[in-house]
């Protein structure tokens, strides 16, 4: 009974985390109109569509409070930007060739390789990073610091925008008729844009807007937390393994959301770079604060071999994974439905082997030898240790 009250609850949590972001994206973009283009898309977007990850890392470390916590953490942020990498372009395309929108998504190989090399280096130094028995405040700020230099290398490579605002007042006036639906039903269905919105959006309610729908996905993302923690209890399965699927698929609604309205106005860079992006904001800033806060109050993170091992597995099977990813991204210029075909496989495969690994399964243990074969070579590069 509890198994099915805590998938019920994740599955809940996912809808409000969904509906809430809507609001906090519209809020984001218009506080960050002012910035240019480079900033707004590695700082603005990126935290407004991976904010649940950051509050659900906070969640699992800070209520958990113990290298359990930081499994869940590094399983979210890990899993989530393999459903990114995968799942997200894979329903791109889909989704605008089944509607016969286009029979292609075409994206710019600049914003392919700009984005995909910058997450593949983030996701090397994780790696090596990421070996140690223990954790500490200097993790959590090299992570940091990982994604200020892709901040600041956005800012110094690409030109400020402002011409292109007055396009997106535009698409206003279709959400003017929401307001009319009553405001206890927007609060209800947590349309919140409609709620602190009256007319036009301006700095005094964008603030409240944003500080309401951080709320709810605060609330949310600690439900969400919690019910990871009893369904791990009851199934007997390390929190880690739950984290990675589950907890992951929920806070990734918001970059899927976002990449699907992006992809039917013709918008492919931007659908398929939010993804990246989100990306590199998880494995940099959504584990490397939280991480960094963590350690600075309670001290470093003591972590068991198994914790350990596990960690390290799932960081070399997310670089792999994105490196394939990658390489079908640009092995042709137009991806059709077989580039998003082999990304669900990819998909499936990462999914069939955590579930493999949380029942002891006897080919996956086969898997968990070589990846941690190839962790034990990379520990001897580890010259800190």
């Amino acid at each position: 009974m509890l198994t099915l009250f805590s998938i019920l609850l994740i599955v809940l949590c996912c809808i409000i985390i969904w509906r809430a972001s809507d609001g906090f994206e519209a809020a984001s973009e218009y506080l960050g109109r002012n910035l240019s283009e480079g900033v707004r898309g590695a700082t603005i977007n990126a935290i407004g569509s991976s904010m649940p990850e950051l509050f659900t890392t906070l969640f699992f470390l800070f209520v958990l409070k113990d290298r359990d916590g930081f499994a869940g953490g590094i399983g979210t942020t890990a899993g989530s930007a393999i459903f990114n990498g995968m799942i997200i372009p894979a329903v791109v395309i889909l989704v605008v060739v089944l509607k016969r929108v286009t029979s292609h998504v075409e994206v710019s190989k600049k914003v392919l390789l700009r984005d995909g090399i910058s997450l593949l280096i983030c996701e090397l130094v994780l790696i090596f990073l990421l070996g140690d028995n223990s954790l500490n405040w200097t993790h959590g700020l090299i992570l940091m610091g990982l994604y200020a230099a892709y901040a600041t290398y956005m800012l110094t490579s690409m030109k400020r925008s402002g011409e292109d605002e007055e396009e997106e007042d535009e698409d206003d006036d279709e959400e003017e008729d929401e307001a009319d639906a009553g405001f206890f039903m927007n609060l209800i269905t947590l349309n919140l844009e409609p709620v602190f919105v009256k007319d036009k959006i301006n700095s005094k309610n964008g603030w409240a807007l944003l500080i309401a729908t951080m709320l709810v996905i605060g609330g949310a993302c600690l439900l969400l937390v919690k019910s990871c923690e009893w369904l791990g209890d009851e199934l007997e399965i390390p929190i880690y393994f739950i984290a990675v699927i589950l907890a992951s698929a929920a806070t990734s609604v918001p970059d899927t959301i976002l990449s699907m309205k992006d992809a039917k106005k013709g918008n492919y860079d931007d659908a398929v770079s939010n993804a990246l992006g989100s990306n590199i904001f998880d494995v940099c800033f959504a584990l490397g604060f939280p991480l960094f806060l963590f350690t600075i109050f309670y001290g470093p993170i003591a972590m068991s071999p198994d914790t350990v091992q596990n960690v390290s597995e799932l960081r070399i099977l997310l670089f792999i994974f994105t490196l394939l990813a990658f390489i079908i991204y640009i092995a042709k210029p137009k991806m059709g439905i077989i580039s998003a075909v082999l990304l669900l496989l990819i998909y499936v495969v990462f999914t069939v082997y955590i579930f493999g690994r949380s029942v002891d399964s006897g080919a996956a243990a086969e898997v968990s030898s070589w990846l941690e074969s190839i962790n034990n070579y990379i520990d001897t590069l580890r010259f800190w240790k």
